[in-house]
């Protein structure tokens, strides 16, 4: 499995959002992009991690940071999670999980000790020109995006 470092650029991706919109990397060319790969919406751990994402939203743009949320989860289920949890940025949808691949965000983990196969909970942050600033991986829903926020300084 592939894993992506600082310098490396950013796999394109198209895919649609929660609103059956489709959104691509190339939509943030010029800006900041911030995003986290999460297992499934819904679920304890990734709904806290969203949330933390939402309540950091305003701080994370006024320094020039666009969000987005990456699963495997259907649009309509992501569009139920975004409206549950006042989600207000895109929640991207990749079922065959290529994206979450191409960005080495699904592959082998430990799961309770037990090697499984799924999606690694993994952040990106992506700078104006599309390459990746910061790649960290096996993050832990809680208390990650206060850590990322003191890596950037937001």
């Amino acid at each position: 499995m592939t894993r992506l470092e600082a310098g490396d650029a950013a796999p394109e991706f198209s895919l649609s959002d929660q609103n059956d919109e489709t959104v691509s990397l190339s939509d943030f060319r010029g800006r900041k992009l911030i995003v986290f790969c999460y297992p499934a919406a819904m679920t304890p751990g990734c709904t806290k991690e969203a949330c933390d994402f939402r309540d950091s939203i305003a701080p994370l743009r006024a320094a020039g940071y666009a969000v987005i949320g990456l699963s495997p989860d259907p649009v309509a289920k992501l569009a139920k999670f975004a409206e549950k949890e006042s989600l207000s940025y895109p929640l991207l949808s990749d079922p065959d999980k290529s994206v979450l691949t191409a960005y080495g965000a699904y592959g082998e983990k430990k799961l309770y000790g037990k090697t499984v196969t799924g999606v690694i909970r993994s952040t990106f942050v992506i700078d104006e020109q599309g390459l990746i600033e910061a790649a960290r991986y096996n993050v832990k829903a809680t208390g990650h995006v206060a850590s990322l926020r003191k890596l950037l300084g937001v």
